[in-house]
């Protein structure tokens, strides 16, 4: 097989929960674990950080491979799902996995895939682990895909862990509490291992808490260690105070990632900078300035408040949950009070976007559509939804018919927001 056709294997073949939902959630590690068997366990060759959290974990997972990397680390990131190319999920020292390493494992893997059965993500995960096996690589930053506890992933251990917050997400899967949510994120605190906890919420202190100790394991909530003096935004960068509450200094730190709500995941990333230098690490503070300058155009991240046009403004961002709707409207309003909001919105089938809907406001204009994948929900369906929530708009099969007539409409200085998905974004095609 060539590239093409072993990415059409992998998404064809194999279950896929970002394209289909539930149907290829594994509820246990029995798959990953054989499949790291297979491969001479290259999940134990080398270093890593594991990261979990409902919103926060891709962006904190960057932002810790960016510094590391300008550290001098041969850093590995592997991160879910994709925007545009499957490759973005496996990246060294930023590089995205080759094509060619991609037709060779599957090719390695093919007589054990077929007996083992795995997901698309259980395959995915131990891709990962292969590249940076056999990269040698000093780190690598591992995001959760779903949860923590069963997560393919979790069969590392780790020098670190981090959870970023908790909120309602997947709760079909994961549960219907905060704190039932929070118990399948802890699963990845490890014996004797550090963990950082973020966002610290009075439903899920003492499940963490719990955990850690249980585990033997040095617990550091964030908002202990760091607390947020002052955030504003500056172009497509955002600039923030910071305050060590242990040594009372203060710190100005400029990122390129320009959602108010990173000042969340920036104190969360300095409190596991403090761990990682405690453990052996040697990260400077100009080091850590400069990646977290540079966090894009290091990692490649994209679809977290990405503004990719201007007169109109649009912005991208893969806010698809309460959490992170309520921090897209905080943010429009803080940056754009005086403006008109057009959304560009798109969700999946089997999420509950009920209260989503409740809280978006009532005099901004609407494009309805869906992406082209199984799961998604069809835009007439999300239509009539929303027009029973007091939100009504057209309906566009396709995302970018939807921006083109949102550009039609809008004046110069309104804002466009196409969100709700990673999936809808992913269909987002910028102009030349």
């Amino acid at each position: 097989m060539n590239y093409e056709e072993t990415i059409e294997y992998l998404y064809s073949q194999l279950p896929m929960f970002s394209r289909i939902g539930i149907a290829a959630y594994k509820k246990d590690l029995h798959n990953t674990i054989e499949l790291c068997n297979g491969l001479g366990n290259p999940e134990k060759k080398f270093r890593s950080i594991h990261v979990a959290g409902t919103n926060g974990k891709g962006s904190t997972s960057h932002m810790l491979a960016a510094i590391l990397q300008g550290a001098g680390y041969k850093t590995g990131l592997y991160t879910s799902p994709h925007i545009k190319d499957f490759r973005e999920r496996i990246r060294v020292n930023g590089k995205m996995v080759p094509k060619d390493f991609v037709v060779d494992f599957v090719k390695r893997t093919r007589i054990s895939s077929d007996e083992i059965k795995p997901s698309f993500f259980e395959l995915t995960v131990a891709m990962a682990f292969d590249h940076f096996a056999r990269e040698k690589v000093d780190i690598a930053v591992i995001e959760t895909g779903l949860g923590g506890r069963l997560d393919s992933t979790n069969v590392i251990t780790p020098v670190l862990s981090v959870i970023t917050n908790i909120g309602y997400d997947h709760i079909n899967i994961l549960g219907t509490t905060l704190p039932e949510i929070a118990n399948e994120k802890a699963g990845i605190i490890k014996k004797d291992t550090a963990v950082v906890i973020g966002e610290t919420l009075p439903e899920t202190i003492t499940v963490f808490s719990n955990k850690a100790r249980e585990m033997n394991a040095a617990i550091h909530f964030a908002e202990k260690e760091y607390t947020v003096e002052n955030t504003r935004s500056e172009g497509t960068h955002l600039l923030c105070d910071i305050r060590n509450i242990k040594t009372s200094a203060t710190d100005q730190l400029k990122t390129d990632l320009a959602g108010l709500y990173q000042s969340k995941n920036i104190c969360t990333v300095l409190t596991a900078v403090d761990l990682l230098n405690e453990l052996g690490f040697s990260i400077t503070k100009p080091v850590l300035h400069k990646a977290l300058q540079h966090v894009k155009s290091i990692t490649g991240l994209r679809g977290r408040w990405d503004i990719v046009e201007n007169d109109p403004t649009i912005i991208l961002d893969v806010g698809h949950n309460e959490d992170g709707l309520k921090q897209i409207l905080y943010q429009l309003k803080n940056n754009y009070p005086s403006s008109n909001y057009h959304f560009v919105l798109g969700f999946v089938h089997d999420k509950d976007i009920t209260k989503l809907l409740e809280l978006l406001p009532k005099d901004a204009v609407y494009y309805f559509t869906n992406a082209h994948i199984p799961r998604a929900l069809p835009y007439e369906t999300l239509q009539q939804l929303a027009a029973s929530a007091g939100l009504n708009g057209n309906g566009y099969d396709d995302v970018n018919d939807a921006v083109k007539a949102a550009k039609l409409s809008a004046a110069k200085n309104d804002v466009i927001i196409v969100c709700g998905s990673f999936f809808i974004i992913a269909e987002y095609e910028q102009p030349v």
